[in-house]
């Protein structure tokens, strides 16, 4: 499929790199844009048509839809960090639910909302923003890592639940992005989200079923299948 003269939806658009994706998308060409946020005030860029929606609240989503009916490419972008470990705080399981809301059951409702609007729209495609950390963990983000493994493994089921009727989905894996999620980590290389959301665009257009948009989430990717996988490996905390 191609971007330009598509209609894309993406959600948490109104910052970083789900405004990044906006940006790549009316550069592309892309017909019509629909930036999606809590707040659609927060969505200022010349060009976007702002939607009010919560990836966790079902009736934002059903209005999303029959708002939004002629979208071709969903980018589910929406994502939180509670900056929980596992075991180390009280609240670890109550910061996992409500992260697993946004990162996982929010991506998979917008996503199922949306499949007949694709579907009737001849096929077009669906972005879901992972993470490096998919494939591996540090304890200070052990639940935010859980959520993206989960949606991993469902963007694979969804990509071969919904190629029967011509949507194609790709999963972008990336690590640190100078977003303000990674504001308060000194000292590392970040991606930039423009870069970032240029790769996955060009990726979906290319049929790609992942783009590995940084020289972290390809290390860690082919350290799959090592004697050591990074999933088994104990890092430093970040």
């Amino acid at each position: 499929m191609k971007i330009k003269d598509s209609v894309v939806f993406i959600t948490g658009a109104n910052r970083g790199l789900g405004l990044a994706f906006a940006k790549a998308a009316l550069a592309a060409g892309a017909r019509k844009v629909y930036g999606a946020a809590r707040d659609p005030g927060s969505i200022d860029l010349p060009g976007v048509t702002s939607v009010a929606l919560d990836v966790t609240q079902p009736a934002q989503i059903e209005a999303a839809v029959r708002a939004c009916g002629d979208v071709t490419v969903l980018v589910n972008n929406a994502g939180i960090s509670r900056g929980s470990s596992s075991l180390g705080s009280p609240d670890a399981v109550a910061n996992a639910r409500a992260e697993f809301e946004t990162n996982f059951f929010g991506l998979w409702a917008v996503t199922q909302a949306f499949a007949p609007v694709l579907a009737a729209n001849g096929g077009g495609g669906v972005i879901n923003v992972l993470s490096a950390l998919t494939w591996t963990t540090f304890p200070s983000v052990a639940t935010y890592s859980a959520t993206k493994s989960a949606a991993w493994s469902l963007s694979n089921g969804l990509r071969n639940e919904l190629a029967g009727q011509g949507t194609q989905v790709t999963s972008l894996h990336v690590g640190y992005m100078d977003t303000d999620m990674t504001a308060h980590i000194q000292g590392l290389p970040k991606a930039s989200p423009d870069d970032v959301a240029r790769q996955a665009l060009a990726g979906l257009e290319a049929g790609q079923a992942e783009v590995l948009a940084d020289e972290t989430s390809r290390q860690l990717k082919q350290g799959l299948s090592s004697a050591t996988p990074p999933y088994a490996s104990v890092p430093q905390a970040a």
